[in-house]
């Protein structure tokens, strides 16, 4: 059997890139799992139960909490795992997990969530005023050439990439000058599934950071005055709660339970950010409900929207959602309104069936593929 190594960025909490990790541990139960940092318990059984080997990230102050300040060391705490003696290495990565260096006769497979965000295109959210504050943010601002110079460099490492969509891999393509195939993460349509008929709400689901633009979906439905719920904690949760009207609730951590019957009782899945993928509106559409999405990035991989841009629509009864096109509080109002138009045509079983194109048996099957040239 070949000796196999995973890669993964930290284990902190069982957010979408841990999802597709567990696929992985499924698929390698005897791998070794290498990552920056594991806070104990917050995976899952079947993560937890892997030999985890961590680094010396481990040890330091706050790290728990505040793993993102130590940014500037992840180049060099990655590239301190030996993996000289494995047949292959497997990354997941969204941040440095793609920069480990593999042994000279071990070959490299990256599944990348997306290139190094903080540093190519979100800087601002992460370490801008409404991230990290203002010091924090101009202190890691001095590093961003080195970090940028070091994601383009350990690139030349990875022997195939696979991106989580193509959105992804045009992002890879125009940061690391390499191509990628395209394997779209998993969703558990078995776990979200309908229920009878939907509430009167509408619903996100999203950490709350500033790139998520809830604040968009706040003022929109302040003066939409239509209820709206959203599941979620994050650095922005004080500011929205103070902008947001009576009609929104915040409903901060739930479980995947409670979740799932939320999904499954709002009237529509609102979602107004530029995401690499976006696991949360195939959650929304494998309970049987539309999505109000911006048309820009993953949704254009995972929405059927009534209203495509340049193209004919299709019917809400074949649709999944409705989309916007510009990013601000007027269009996603518009849209809410195109949908409250339709609402009664979109049928809940050709909503399910687009998120089947995605679920967890297809993820895993896909990867098999893509790795048995490598494992034989």
């Amino acid at each position: 059997m070949p000796k196999v190594a995973i890669v993964h960025d930290w284990l902190t909490g069982m957010r979408g890139g841990e999802r597709c990790l567990e696929v992985f541990c499924e698929i390698f139960p005897k791998a070794d799992l290498f990552t920056l940092l594991h806070v104990k318990g917050s995976v899952s059984r079947t993560i937890e139960e892997m030999r985890v080997k961590t680094s010396a990230l481990q040890r330091l102050p706050f790290a728990e909490k505040k793993y993102r300040y130590y940014l500037p060391l992840m180049p060099r705490l990655i590239e301190k795992f030996d993996l000289s003696t494995y047949d292959l290495v497997l990354s997941s990565s969204h941040c440095a997990a793609k920069g480990a260096r593999p042994g000279p006769n071990t070959s490299h497979i990256c599944y990348c969530y997306s290139p190094m965000r903080y540093i190519w295109d979100l800087h601002d959210s992460y370490f801008g005023k409404e991230g990290m504050g203002a010091l924090e943010g101009l202190a890691m601002s001095l590093f961003m050439g080195y970090l940028r110079n070091w994601d383009r460099r350990t690139a030349k490492s990875v022997d195939k990439f696979i991106a989580i969509s193509r959105f992804v891999a045009e992002r890879i393509r125009n940061c690391y000058g390499r191509e990628s195939e395209v394997v779209y993460p998993p969703v558990n349509t078995s776990f979200y599934v309908p229920r009878n008929g939907p509430g009167d709400y509408f619903l996100m689901v999203t950490a709350m950071a500033p790139y998520k633009r809830v604040d968009l979906a706040v003022r929109a439905f302040n003066r939409l005055k239509l209820p709206l719920k959203i599941i979620g904690t994050g650095q922005m949760a004080s500011r929205l709660r103070e902008i947001a009207g009576p009609n929104i609730e915040f409903l901060g951590w739930r479980s995947d339970e409670e979740v799932r019957d939320a999904y499954a009782g709002c009237r529509a899945f609102i979602f107004p950010g530029v995401e690499d993928f976006g696991i949360t509106p195939l959650e929304a559409q494998s309970c049987g409900r539309p999505v109000i999405a911006l048309g820009r990035g993953g949704a254009l991989e995972t929405v059927a929207p009534v209203n495509p841009e340049g193209t004919a629509g299709v019917p809400a009864r074949q649709a999944t959602g409705v989309f916007f096109y510009e990013q601000d509080e007027r269009a996603l109002e518009e849209a809410v309104m195109v949908f409250l138009r339709i609402e009664k045509d979109f049928q809940q079983d050709a909503i399910r069936r687009n998120a089947l194109k995605f679920d967890r048996t297809e993820f895993k099957k896909s990867m098999e593929k893509h790795l048995k040239d490598f494992v034989i």
